[in-house]
């Protein structure tokens, strides 16, 4: 018998501005057109003023905890996926506890730019599996509206604001492939192309920073690495692409999306994607697609899917979970 990480709810959150890329042509060199033609975004939430990425979180996670029939106070650890946290410290997450009104577990942030909810939902799996916690809420926020630089539009027009969260609990099973749960994980970083997506600012230099990234590279990586370890997380298992249901990508641009599942041999009729109406959400991208695909009726228990995302860093990596 193998203890299993198992999804019990799911919740997101999307703030109430949304910007379409019309907006942009008032201010920028470019048009809709040209924004859906290179990344297939029609629409992205921007948080409002004093809007933070803990509040983002806190209504995922709510949502989730209701989702999952659960209160605040039943979850052992929090694990918050993002790059915009709202201070330096504390943790963003230990602000969710807070607000969910959870006393007795713990939480802390994970930071792997778009790759963020991945390795999240990893080290979570992995909390469960070692037996150091039952229940534990998985959450990608971000607020990249902060860190964007308005006359780049290489790079302004791709990205928005959102969360997402599931509620994962151990639960006993045979240790095959037909279990429900978190099945596989695949993780992986190289730092010798941190120069292709980055912020020029932090702590250290004392600087905010924006967001700068070297889009052809990126998209090049992005083709070969996603499929790349999707295919190892499925091998793990003894799986493959015919097996899967749903992949459920990291919501960056729809010609990495496409790309990526041609790659993968799987069609696109199987690939959750929102990207037209979120945008790049980087962490949160995975969670909030996780979310909508149920919302919509297309995830349903005892779907077999992937989830598969890279960011800076590089760092990329994919989990394999039955629903």
């Amino acid at each position: 018998m193998t203890v299993r990480a198992v999804v019990k709810g799911v919740g997101h959150y999307l703030p109430e501005r949304i910007v379409p890329n019309a907006e942009f042509e008032t201010f920028l060199d470019t048009t809709d057109d040209w924004i859906q033609s290179r990344s297939g975004i029609k629409n992205r939430h921007f948080a409002a003023e004093g809007e933070t990425t803990s509040d983002l979180a806190t209504h995922a996670a709510n949502a989730a905890l209701a989702d999952a029939g659960l209160q605040g106070s039943d979850i052992d650890a929090i694990v918050l996926a993002t790059s915009t946290a709202d201070l330096t410290f504390p943790s963003s997450a230990t602000k969710v506890q807070h607000a969910i009104g959870n006393t007795n577990g713990y939480a802390f942030d994970i930071q792997a730019v778009c790759a963020g909810f991945v390795f999240a939902l990893s080290n979570a799996n992995a909390l469960i599996a070692s037996g150091q916690a039952e229940r534990v809420l998985v959450i990608g926020a971000e607020t990249f509206s902060r860190i964007m630089d308005w006359t780049d539009r290489s790079t302004c027009v791709l990205f928005g604001d959102g969360a997402g969260a599931l509620v994962l609990e151990a639960e006993t099973g045979a240790g095959t492939s037909a279990d429900r749960g978190v099945l596989s994980v695949d993780l992986n970083s190289d730092g010798s192309h941190r120069n292709l997506l980055y912020v020029d600012g932090g702590v250290s230099t004392q600087s905010t920073g924006h967001l700068r990234m070297e889009g052809q590279e990126v998209f090049r990586h992005a083709v070969e690495k996603l499929a790349q370890t999707a295919h190892t997380a499925l091998n793990k298992i003894g799986l493959g692409a015919g097996d899967v249901d749903w992949v459920v990508p990291h919501q960056a641009n729809i010609r990495i999306i496409k790309s990526t599942a041609r790659k993968l041999g799987v069609p696109m009729d199987r690939v959750v994607v929102t990207v037209e109406n979120h945008g790049n959400t980087s962490a949160a991208s995975i969670p909030l697609a996780l979310s909508v695909g149920k919302e919509r009726g297309q995830i349903k228990q005892g779907d077999l899917l992937v989830t598969e995302a890279i960011g800076g860093g590089l760092a990329w990596g994919s989990v394999v979970l039955r629903w």
